[in-house]
């Protein structure tokens, strides 16, 4: 029998998974910590990242990934940007060729500078068809509690991505479909970027005027990108752009915005990504930005001084200061 299957069992990859479950299907988690797998069998519980929750009894979860695989109908991919390539290459022969994959991933891959999408279909044998993306404010502390929110479903196949949507739409999670991958995508990657930013600014004690231009120019700057690259302009104005831009960049849930603050407030990098313990994708995804970005001549200023701070080329309160201090110009 196929059921949806999650790749990767921490706090986003066990929050979606609940979501499956409400939506009526049975879900199957794959997580390479035993512990994890253990836990979520005998005590339909994750308290490594989501504690005092009490998962459906529709998960389940393993360890083996070639049999997880054969029995997937949807795979839905939560695992760290960086991880990705790795993981495909490794199962490339375990998938089922009809499969259908769904990327939760918000991040760009170093050293390729490639969206997530362009990572699978590197390595997997798949038409685009078949690659759908999920991004929008969708914090998942808030999430596992069933919290109302919604999201954005994005397949190159507009009926693909309407399929899928109805697939896991819930009470509380509510999807909408379109067909504009890349946007959806850029937007994903940039809004971590720009919530570091935001988080120096409170880290700094800055107040919401300066969080209010940082969150506007952020959007400015995600939508110059997009655009240049292909994407609609409607993307950035809904939930994938503003709508997880904001969530992102304000909540105290967002460990992207967690990180920052920590860096405004006087930690050194390592000591914030050691402080927040799980993946702060915009500190991996803010240098493939400024690199698309300056192929494509556009300009990014506060991506650009958020990947000098995360490799410790400027201190944070400099990069902000760096961005009041460029030349004046038009706003559109």
């Amino acid at each position: 029998m196929t059921k949806p299957l999650i790749i990767g069992g921490g706090s986003w990859g066990t929050t979606f998974a609940q979501v499956i479950a409400d939506a009526d299907h049975d879900c199957l988690i794959w997580a390479r910590d035993k512990k994890i797998v253990d836990e979520i069998n005998q005590n339909h519980t994750n308290n490594s990242y989501h504690s005092n929750i009490q998962l459906p009894k529709r998960i389940t979860a393993t360890g083996d990934i070639e049999q997880a695989l054969a029995s997937a109908s949807h795979v839905f991919l939560t695992i760290p940007s960086q991880s990705l390539r790795p993981a495909l290459r490794a199962w490339k022969g375990f998938f089922n060729p009809d499969v259908q994959l769904i990327s939760l991933i918000k991040g760009l891959e170093l050293e390729t500078d490639m969206r997530m999408s362009e990572v699978i279909q590197g390595e997997l044998p798949v038409p685009d068809s078949q690659i759908t993306v999920i991004s929008g404010p969708n914090l998942a502390a808030e999430i596992i509690q069933r919290q109302p929110t919604a999201t954005t479903v994005a397949c190159t196949d507009i009926r693909n991505a309407e399929e899928i949507s109805h697939y896991f739409a819930s009470e509380y999670f509510r999807p909408f479909w379109g067909s504009d991958v890349i946007g959806t995508e850029i937007a994903g990657a940039t809004k971590n970027v720009i919530a570091i930013a935001n988080g120096i600014a409170v880290g700094l004690g800055l107040g919401e005027n300066t969080q209010s231009s940082v969150i506007t120019r952020g959007l400015a700057e995600m939508t110059r990108l997009g655009l240049a690259m292909g994407a609609q302009i409607e993307t950035f104005l809904g939930l994938a752009g503003i709508g997880d831009l904001i969530a992102t960049s304000q909540s105290p849930l967002s460990r992207n915005r967690t990180f920052g603050q920590l860096l405004g407030e006087g930690m050194n990098v390592a000591q914030a990504q050691n402080a927040v313990q799980r993946t702060v994708e915009g500190s991996k995804s803010a240098s493939p930005l400024v690199d698309l970005a300056r192929r494509l001549n556009i300009e990014i200023p506060i991506s650009e001084q958020i990947a000098k701070v995360v490799k410790e080329e400027v201190k944070p309160a400099t990069a902000i200061s760096s961005l009041l201090s460029q030349a004046l110009t038009k706003e559109h």
